[in-house]
């Protein structure tokens, strides 16, 4: 389904909400992110639990090292969100294969648009088919303090 490489050996992605380490994310997203730098775990949790959530985990270990949520109606629209590889294994291919296979997850959905917002990683959703909004200007935003 995916032109995308696989996950490197040692490695296996999940989409089980259960699956997810749920302090490990907060802290990631909390501690080491431009957008959710601080984001108070209470509502790192509401968002998890109305979205589709993803995980890439060491098989040897079971420790998570990466993660993705998906914000989406499964028919239409999706909001791809908190995109986080673990420094430990970036460089290694795994974020891109990661997000090859959220990506392939959606598929069936038939989904019309998959969006998301990266001041920084351009150049990896670029492989995975994502590009610039051909008419930005058409686009608005609402945001509260």
């Amino acid at each position: 389904m995916s032109d995308i490489p696989g996950l490197p050996d040692g490695y296996e992605f999940s989409a089980d909400t259960a699956r997810v380490d749920v302090d490990r994310v907060h802290g990631w997203l909390a501690r080491d992110t431009y957008w959710a730098r601080d984001r108070p775990r209470d509502r790192h949790e509401r968002a998890m639990a109305s979205s589709m959530n993803f995980g890439v985990y060491a098989t040897a270990t079971g420790e998570q090292v990466a993660y993705a949520r998906v914000v989406t109606d499964r028919a239409l629209f999706a909001w791809l969100a908190d995109v986080y590889v673990d420094p430990s294994v970036r460089g290694k291919g795994v974020g891109t294969a990661f997000l090859g296979r959220v990506r392939d997850h959606l598929e069936p959905y038939g989904l019309s648009r998959v969006v998301l917002a990266t001041r920084d990683a351009h150049g990896v959703y670029e492989k995975l088919g994502f590009r610039p909004l051909d008419r930005p200007e058409q686009w608005m935003i609402h945001t509260s303090a």
